[in-house]
């Protein structure tokens, strides 16, 4: 009989890092597949995820360093995010680990892969954009995507859904109130501090060093990072794609019977 998806257990728990407690969730057991989310989000995003790839594989989504239940982080950098994944794994006792990231944790992917080649077994991108010098001077003139000014009758709150709302889908109240708890554990001051992070990154000085194989996956309702999925892809020779028609930014949550379907079947293509 064919063991029920949603059957395995998620455990909790933190590892102690140099940067501080790292909190995260794990499912399932076997190699190991470490996924990270987007900017504010938590490893709530992967929840509906991790029990189907637990029968595979040791599922683990952490919280990245100064989001979730993590450890605070004065120097809000993809770099200093991704250095704190490094010594995530060493926590865990993680020589090597397969990665999957989604949005602003697919940047952070990148650099971890870029900076350890020799520890990400293969490499996961989910609505990940490329950054370069245009996308630099592209996203410095953009307004704030999460920044609200804190109102004491709460009317902030309001904004901040509104301002999201039109990236979520229609009738699902539910994943837009899941965002929005994980955006009030932060200072609103910080909660735009993940996505000023990406702005800065210089992928292109980064990307050529990645050499494992790796799959780009699109959403193509996601008007911020599926327009930039073959252009990610030019970087990444070879790289294979997937597509998931209709999905919008909170894709793990919105299908996530069909993404750990092609996660996993990637990762364990021969």
């Amino acid at each position: 009989m064919t063991a029920d998806p949603g059957s395995l257990a998620i455990r909790r728990g933190y590892a102690d890092t140099a940067f501080g407690q790292v909190h995260y969730a794990e499912c399932g057991s076997g190699p190991p597949v470490v996924l990270l989310h987007q900017t504010p989000r938590s490893w709530d995003e992967y929840r509906e995820v991790l029990s189907p790839l637990g029968h595979t594989h040791r599922a683990i989504a952490m919280d990245t360093i100064g989001f979730g239940a993590s450890a605070p982080v004065v120097d809000h950098s993809i770099e200093t995010y991704a250095a704190a994944v490094l010594a995530f794994f060493d926590a865990l006792g993680l020589p090597r680990a397969a990665l999957v990231g989604h949005h602003t944790g697919g940047v952070i992917a990148v650099e971890v892969t870029a900076a350890a080649p020799e520890r990400v077994e293969r490499l996961v991108l989910s609505s990940t954009p490329y950054i370069d010098a245009e996308a630099r001077r592209r996203r410095k003139d953009l307004p704030p995507i999460d920044l609200v000014e804190v109102d004491p009758n709460g009317t902030h709150l309001g904004e901040l859904w509104g301002r999201r709302q039109g990236f979520y889908p229609p009738g699902r109240p539910d994943l837009l109130t899941r965002f929005i708890r994980d955006a009030l554990v932060h200072d609103p001051a910080d909660l735009e501090a993940g996505h000023e992070a990406v702005g800065r990154y210089r992928m292109e000085e980064r990307i050529g060093r990645i050499g494992c194989r790796v799959l780009c996956i699109g959403a193509t309702a996601d008007p911020y990072a599926f327009p930039e999925l073959q252009r990610l892809r030019a970087h990444l020779p070879g790289a294979d794609i997937a597509v998931v028609d209709g999905g919008m930014v909170p894709l793990m949550e919105e299908h996530p019977s069909e993404v750990a379907e092609l996660i996993a079947r990637f990762l364990t293509d021969a």
